[in-house]
């Protein structure tokens, strides 16, 4: 077997599946150079979803001429010199590796020019170098990327729409403004401006992406312990998304996703939420580059940290301290042009009067050196994060006493599911529920790939032969239950009604009980559902039609559902930027909750499930049939009692929408037994 070694324009492609899997991947790159070339002002331009174009303008520093060539190269960065400088890592691109990979699989222009020098140009067709030749250019960086993966066309196959990948891209740079709100950025989209930020603070980049009407409903925080500081915005506690996009996390100015920190701002909010719903939030996490590795990776998202618990408890405690009003918040949050957290404030700093709990100053500043031997560097006798030997007692515990256990351990909160993060995750059980599996039960573990006996092994014609007979035996079965289930309703004699809910039939030795909201509600919803069924949606137009304003993530999402929602009725188009128009809706919904309807779809969204907009549909009728129902409670005339009756066709096994019954049947015996006439 001989070894070879692969040629340049072999491993670039090769690297180029790590770094560059994707046309937002290219941005985040691109852009990450221009801000580590200390620009002040960043443009970025896509076409066709980035596949066609991608440009990326910054006034930074420049790449000298001789340098440009270089610049091409693999592993060629001027962020890193030693091996020592991966441990102090401050830039957000150190890898050496983008330039490389991106150009391998795209035709690729870098013009730059050095302040008071003049300016050059250089370009990559597919990785082969061109001549490098003098240009016209303001100060900075112009990188121009052109037909991506155009020599890679399996890769070209597997990207999505332009759309979806246009999505991608408008949700990283959302994060860049966010990121860097000192900095000016431009974003386009085939010709429209997308996003346009004025790198006047945090606060005007958190509208140029959200909407000012989020500041109202977010609560600014700042918060130092362990030698970690975390600021920025969170929702307040009814301020709640359908999914996860509205979450941005940075560590020391890189944004990245984290379980441990993720989980720790769920848990802090999970007595706020219900099912299905997500804080938002924005936070900025600030911690010594030594105790964190963010060489784990290439896209470089992923990070770890030297101990998750610290992180964890961190985090946890300060966010669950201002969403639970607790005194130590006072600390933790800071005032700004939001109203709620202003409220809050107050609200807080009333409780501390009433209390009459003294004041207590932040702590200082850890050192770097005690943050590290938090982290688990050079760790004193007794750790700093470690539960104390006698706890305090809770009733007697003073609120400097109370701020260094909450510093240590994480309070056990009523109502909420403790974490353990460091238990290893369950395996992944298969339930198999079919009528079908008592009688061909699964073979044993050791039989697997095994040869079964002869007598045990029939043809696969014949298998599929008694699978079929036992299915068909099944749904007669099941058919047959349904027909016992059924009774003449003229063989019933109306006796009266229970607490004007119960409606009473008796029929020989059986009385029937017959909940009047569950039945009513179950005959309106399958004349809703047998409507849409039968005949084509029509449209009902609504007053002043709906906006919906998204974020390009659910906006790709969504316009990619615009089709089968119009085949229910619904009139749904875009309407500027990321939003959305509702027009008119099923004429069987109307009135219904139009955004609910479509928080509910974006829900989707997060669990990466397909989307059955006619079950979402089902759900609304279900919910528009309660509404319409008899309630209970509601008295019925004898006659509107047998009129129910009638409709339900003599069908006792009935449930309702959701599964409640809307029958119950007691026999004589068992009612002459709670009066023990006999035994």
């Amino acid at each position: 077997m001989n070894i070879n070694i692969l040629p340049p324009e072999v491993y670039n492609r090769i690297a180029a599946g790590e770094v560059v899997d994707r046309p937002y991947s290219v941005v985040k790159e691109l852009v990450e150079n221009a801000i580590d070339a200390g620009a002040t002002q960043v443009s970025v331009e896509v076409e066709g979803g980035g596949k066609k174009l991608i440009r990326v303008t910054d006034n930074g520093s420049g790449i000298e001429r001789e340098d440009l060539k270089a610049a091409f190269l693999p592993h060629a960065t001027s962020k890193l010199k030693t091996a020592d400088d991966l441990s102090c890592i401050f830039t957000l691109g150190f890898r050496g590796e983008a330039v490389a990979s991106v150009a391998s699989v795209s035709k690729m222009t870098i013009l730059s020019r050095v302040k008071g020098k003049e300016a050059f140009e250089l370009t990559s067709n597919g990785g082969v170098l061109g001549e490098l030749t003098p240009a016209g250019g303001a100060e900075g960086t112009v990188v121009t990327v052109c037909d991506l993966f155009f020599n890679t066309p399996a890769r070209l196959k597997f990207l999505k729409s332009d759309a979806s990948e246009e999505g991608d891209i408008t949700s990283m740079m959302a994060r860049f403004l966010l990121s860097r709100p000192q900095i000016s950025f431009t974003y386009t989209v085939n010709g429209k401006v997308r996003f346009r930020s004025f790198g006047d603070g945090l606060e005007s980049a958190l509208a140029v992406v959200y909407g000012a009407t989020t500041l109202q409903n977010t609560i600014c925080i700042r918060a130092e312990k362990h030698g970690m500081k975390l600021w920025g915005y969170i929702g307040n506690r009814s301020f709640n998304k359908p999914n996860r996009s509205y979450q941005s996390l940075f560590l020391n100015g890189r944004y990245i996703i984290n379980q441990t920190i993720a989980s720790a701002v769920t848990n802090a909010y999970g007595s706020y939420l219900m099912k299905r719903q997500y804080p938002f939030y924005v936070l900025f996490l600030e911690v010594p580059p030594e105790v964190v590795d963010v060489n784990v990776h290439p896209n470089k998202a992923d990070v770890r940290f030297a101990d998750n618990r610290v992180v964890y408890g961190t985090v946890y405690s300060n966010i669950s301290a201002v969403l639970d009003g607790s005194s130590s918040a006072l600390e933790y949050i800071v005032p700004n042009i939001a109203s709620t957290a202003g409220e809050n404030r107050e609200r807080l700093v009333k409780a501390e009067e009433i209390k009459k709990v003294p004041s207590v100053q932040p702590k200082e500043t850890a050192s770097p050196e005690e943050a590290a031997r938090c982290f688990g560097g050079e760790r004193a006798e007794k750790p700093a994060f470690s539960p104390q030997e006698t706890p305090i007692p809770k009733e007697t515990m003073t609120l400097e006493e109370a701020k260094r256990e909450l510093a240590f351990d994480i309070p056990p909160m009523a109502g909420r599911e403790p974490v353990h993060y460091f238990e290893s995750p369950k395996q992944n059980v298969l339930e198999v529920r079919s009528p079908l599996a008592s009688r061909y039960p699964a073979p044993p573990a050791d039989a697997i790939g095994k040869v079964l006996p002869a007598r045990e092994h029939a043809p696969a014609e014949q298998n599929a032969a008694d699978a079929f007979e036992e299915n068909r035996k099944y749904l007669l079965e099941r058919e047959k239950g349904a027909a016992q289930q059924k009774i003449d309703p003229a063989t019933l004699t109306y006796q009266g009604v229970l607490f004007q809910t119960y409606l009473l039939f008796e029929r020989g030795d059986e009385v029937f009980i017959i909940d009047q909201h569950a039945a009513h509600e179950r005959l309106i919803y399958e004349r809703l559902v047998k409507k849409c069924e039968e005949k084509r949606a029509i449209s009902q137009p609504v007053l002043m039609p709906y906006i919906l304003n998204v974020n390009a993530q659910e906006f790709a999402f969504l316009s990619g559902q615009f089709e089968a929602l119009r085949a229910l009725g619904f009139e749904i188009d875009e309407f500027g930027g990321t939003s959305v128009k509702v027009s008119a809706v099923p004429v069987d919904l109307f009135g219904m909750d139009v955004e609910g309807f479509l928080r509910e779809v974006l829900s989707s969204m997060e669990t990466l499930r397909a989307v059955k907009l006619k079950d979402i549909v089902r759900d609304r009728l279900a919910t528009m049939a309660c509404k319409a129902a008899v309630k209970g409670g509601e008295k019925l005339s004898p006659e509107e009692a047998k009129g129910l009756l009638s409709d339900m066709d003599g069908d006792m096994g009935l449930k309702c929408p959701h599964g409640r019954p809307a029958v119950v049947s007691v026999k004589k015996k068992e009612l002459e037994k709670l009066f023990k006439r006999i035994v």
